[in-house]
């Protein structure tokens, strides 16, 4: 049966090639992101090649009310969400210390807030159709505290931690909450996040349609935890048996970029 998903940070990265696999399979599109181009070609190749209905939405989803006002369009306009894929966010390296609070708050904005509110407006409706599924894009980082990246490693904590919460309170209604933890994969967040020159990019990085291939098999079987790769879903398991203060040194170390 033919879904409608909507998708944030869908022009490049996961976000897109979660897009593509979904547009693959029938389901109606709605596309959000800052780049407007981007998405109306998206939009474009989707209509022509699979046929399927796609929305744009060109906007910040950090901007307050811009949330809100993209529900209410998409409610006058009668499309009904039933899949909702959390997938904007951003990256910030460097010592806690010396990166720019301005770039912190923005970040914690995209990875948590809009998050937040993009699942408390769109869950609701599908719990009372009982039926429906969110996905949110958290990461390996979530499992561990990051030095380096402390504000990054922090909201990926807490998207991982409302994700398997909220599941939990889903028991029962016909809908999902699953949370997608990818290691290091080639994105464009490498660029953005400063990331690309630490030894722990440097030893390797996944394809992001490896990635986006298995986020959205779990996703449709309604897994609650995604961790692409074997050597990830080992990495996350090591918190359970290593004291902390070891562990925070270990991501210390894979996090420092290689010329140090």
């Amino acid at each position: 049966m033919r879904k409608t998903v909507l998708i944030t940070g869908a022009s490049g990265g996961i976000g897109k090639e979660l897009a593509d696999r979904f547009a693959k399979d029938g389901h109606n599109m709605v596309l959000v992101a800052r780049s407007e181009a981007k998405l109306v070609e998206m939009a474009k190749g989707y209509r022509k090649n699979y046929g399927v209905d796609v929305t744009v939405f060109a906007k910040d989803v950090t901007v307050p009310g811009v949330a809100q006002e993209m529900a209410t369009e998409l409610k006058k306009e009668g499309i009904i969400v039933d899949y909702l894929i959390n997938n904007a966010g951003f990256g910030l390296y460097g010592s806690f210390l010396e990166t720019d609070l301005e770039q912190e708050m923005n970040m914690i904005d995209v990875n948590i807030k809009a998050l937040t509110i993009m699942t408390k407006l769109f869950l609701p409706d599908m719990v009372k159709r009982r039926q429906g599924g969110i996905m949110n894009v958290a990461s390996v980082a979530a499992f561990y505290p990051g030095p380096l990246m402390a504000v990054y490693f922090a909201t990926k904590a807490y998207v991982l931690s409302f994700t398997e919460a909220l599941q939990n309170e889903l028991i029962g209604t016909g809908v999902t909450a699953t949370a997608l933890c990818p290691g290091p994969t080639a994105t464009d967040f490498v660029d953005r996040s400063d990331v690309g020159a630490s030894k722990l990019y440097q030893s390797g990085v996944m394809e992001v349609g490896v990635v986006a291939d298995e986020a959205y098999r779990g996703f449709i079987h309604g897994k609650t935890l995604i961790i692409p790769g074997a050597i990830h879903r080992f990495i996350t398991s090591l918190p359970r048996f290593l004291p902390r203060k070891m562990m925070t040194g270990q991501i210390r170390a894979r996090t420092e970029h290689v010329d140090r």
